[in-house]
């Protein structure tokens, strides 16, 4: 028996996925992004966010849509403010720097995994504005859900890009699971973003299905305009973009993105409600498919033994659902766990 629950982005590829690059790989297409299905793609990303001139440039990791868009959104002098615990500061080996030339990173506070607006603007209020010896915040970068788990609803994405505003910073937003907070939220891809105040949108898609394809997503044109030199100077400008194009054209199909990231929201309720029955405690809300529990190391080894596939990261556990996740499998993580425990 294994269950996997290290992360989604070693789950497997959803069929209907597979079945649109099948469905592609026949004839001939122009290549670099000139071929149908990109431009079908762009077509439909302007529907799902409500957007008539939104622009999309498929890329082929999440760090490449993070780090290439913040690059777009500042310059070398500028800083990027984000949450002390965004994945950009602390998992993307300095990216973000590397590809803007030298943007320096700074995080802010917030309880739960999510930026304080009081701790923002302290901080806006603290910066030597148009001083060249201290880099200029010019860059929100704002993660839903965090990587510990914690949805940022549209009123306080709403507030955070608000006070951004003020000081003319342009607002990015990680969406490296951003259908698993959409599905939290209920709220529409659009409300979430561009209506929030958000200018451009790394959208993840190989954690929730994909093979190997994410997405930047643009509301504005003045970052899509550097996006087309930047994405080609990368090297993400691939030749056969329609197979990349195809994966994302699917995922936003029928929503396919939006029933799979429903599978792993869902499943790990049914796991958290198990882990709280059982008198584990989770560290943080779960609001989508992350939780992060307090397990004893005995406790833990025997999970490991019996073939539950998790991470120690922190001193703690980290369990995560995909959109495969069955209900059998949470059923059979907890009667592995009530075993352990007693």
């Amino acid at each position: 028996m294994t269950v996997e629950l290290r992360s989604d982005n070693a789950a497997s590829v959803s069929p209907a996925i597979l079945e649109a690059m099948t469905a592609v790989n026949s004839g001939s297409a122009l290549a670099y992004g000139g071929d149908e299905v990109t431009a079908a793609l762009e077509s439909r990303v302007r529907e799902v966010f409500e957007h008539p001139t939104a622009r999309v440039f498929p890329v082929l990791s999440g760090t490449a849509a993070n780090a290439l868009s913040l690059s777009a959104l500042t310059p070398p002098w500028g800083s990027v403010v984000c949450h002390e615990t965004a994945h950009i500061l602390g998992s993307e080996g300095g990216a973000t720097s590397f590809l803007s030339g030298g943007a320096v990173m700074t995080g802010i506070a917030g309880e739960g995994y999510k930026m304080a607006a009081d701790a923002l603007q302290a901080h806006l209020d603290g910066v030597r504005w148009g001083d060249p010896h201290h880099s200029q915040p010019t860059v929100l970068s704002l993660t839903s859900p965090s990587d510990y788990g914690t949805v940022y609803s549209v009123p306080e994405i709403s507030e955070l890009t608000g006070i951004a505003k003020t000081r003319d910073l342009r607002v990015h937003l990680d969406g490296a699971r951003f259908a698993n907070a959409v599905v939290a939220t209920g709220a529409t891809p659009a409300d979430l973003t561009w209506r929030a105040g958000v200018d451009v949108l790394s959208l993840g898609a190989t954690k929730n299905g994909a093979l190997s394809a994410e997405a930047i997503v643009c509301f504005s044109d003045a970052p899509a305009d550097e996006l087309v030199y930047r994405t080609k100077r990368s090297g993400h400008v691939t030749s056969k973009m329609r197979y990349q194009s195809a994966q994302l054209l699917a995922y936003l199909t029928d929503d396919l993105w939006l029933r799979n990231a429903r599978n792993a929201n869902d499943r790990m309720a049914e796991l958290a409600a198990g882990l709280v029955e059982a008198g584990v405690r989770i560290t943080n809300s779960v609001d989508a498919n992350l939780a992060w529990v307090d397990l004893p190391d005995e406790t833990a080894d025997r999970l490991d033994a019996a073939g539950v596939l998790f991470y120690r990261l922190d001193g703690r556990v980290r369990f995560v659902t995909s959109w495969e996740t069955t209900s059998e499998d949470v059923d059979t993580v907890l009667a592995v766990l009530r075993d352990a425990l007693t």
